[in-house]
């Protein structure tokens, strides 16, 4: 595997972090921020410096590029494969009518099965229902084939985000990356670090990933009561405080953020299904519980592997960022520290992120993780 790294900042060029060499048939990872993606001849610049390579693009809420975090950057990660392959394939959500399951079924079936080892998603993160999106994946893709990804991000505006393959970013796409090899060794995990308080509630109305009631009450009001003055800042304040979701007595909960709110109708969105009987309670975080979080997924995602990683990708959420301010940079250090230097990093701060729950083969939506996708050949 050779890896060609670079930055980029508003109105200037990309500055290379590695060395500038050519590489066959690269595939192209770009995350930034969404106002910089948006700027024109961006995708012809790239193309210029990887004339062979296939680039795909995801908007960010922060950028992670070696031990560092940045926003309003790009950051620019080029693969050649030495013993593996890989395809790209990608949808857009507005040619299934939004309908996230159909489009998770429709596009692994584009894949060739053989040898197939691992999908990794880079979804459009603004109207995607993650958890539709992988239950249709699952359902399509044999249980031995890994999956990860992440919902990409734009800052904590939840204005829109852009992703894209071979073109211009733009709304609505989600893009599947399919890795094949017969050494090909991909592993991924994730952990939070976030604890609950607060009394449980039930969730009495929900559709989907829409939450209307929770004990026969408006979601959006009792939410609301909860804030206080920080109310007034939703959804962006909504990311300090997720919901911790457990669906029966007996499933590992799960953790959702709230995406956009109704004020017309009372309601919450989430960036996964919230099924109606689940238990919810409000959680919280510290900085130093979330770096924590960010050790143990490096350590679930590192363990059992033959060999070491040669690239990370890293997919944090939105508000874990928002937690850490400016000591964000300590989680992916903490990452680092288990997983070793000789791994390339990259990856963004997004609005959900994809991964197995430890110990388990299908994939799950999750918020406020830190996820990895270990890569080597």
């Amino acid at each position: 595997m050779k890896i060609v790294q670079a930055k980029k900042e508003k109105g200037a060029n990309f500055i290379f972090i590695t060395d500038k060499i050519t590489l066959k048939d690269p595939l192209v990872l770009v995350f930034g921020n969404r106002f910089l993606l948006e700027e024109e001849n961006l995708y012809q610049e790239i193309k210029e410096m990887f004339p062979n390579g296939n680039v795909v693009f995801g908007s960010t809420s922060g950028e992670i590029i070696e031990d560092k975090v940045s926003e309003n950057t790009i950051v620019l990660t080029a693969i050649e494969f030495e013993k593996s392959t890989y395809i790209v394939k990608s949808k857009n959500v507005k040619e299934f009518g939004y309908n996230d399951l159909d489009l998770g079924a429709k596009l692994i079936e584009e894949f060739p099965k053989k040898d197939l080892k691992h999908i990794y998603i880079i979804s459009e993160g603004s109207t995607v229902n993650g958890s539709a999106l992988i239950e249709g994946i699952e359902k399509e893709k044999h249980i031995s084939i890994g999956l990860s990804g992440g919902l990409c991000g734009d800052d904590a505006r939840f204005e829109k985000t852009l992703v894209s393959n071979n073109a211009t970013p733009k709304e609505g796409e989600i893009v599947a990356i399919g890795f094949y090899g017969k050494t090909l060794e991909i592993t991924s995990a994730n952990y939070g670090g976030w604890t609950g308080f607060g009394p449980e509630r039930i969730i009495t109305k929900s559709k989907g990933n829409v939450l209307y009631e929770l004990d026969g009450k408006p979601a959006l009001d009792l939410y609301k009561k909860y804030l206080g003055d920080k109310a007034k800042e939703l959804p962006k304040s909504a990311l300090l405080y997720p919901l911790n979701v457990k669906i029966t007595e007996d499933s590992q909960p799960i953790v959702r953020t709230i995406i956009n709110i109704d004020e017309d109708t009372n309601t919450m969105t989430l960036a996964g299904d919230v099924p109606q009987g689940s238990t919810v309670q409000l959680m919280m975080s510290t900085v130093d519980d979330i770096a924590e979080g960010a050790s143990v997924a490096a350590k679930y995602a590192i363990r059992n592997r033959e060999n070491l990683p040669q690239l990370a990708l890293l997919v944090s959420c939105v508000g874990r960022k928002l937690v850490m301010d400016q000591r964000t940079e300590e989680e992916v250090e903490e990452v680092l520290d288990v997983i070793g230097n000789q791994s390339k990093i990259m990856g963004y701060y997004s609005y959900g992120e994809m991964a197995p729950f430890e110990g388990n083969n299908a994939c799950m939506l999750h918020n406020q993780t830190m996820t990895l996708t270990l890569i080597s050949e």
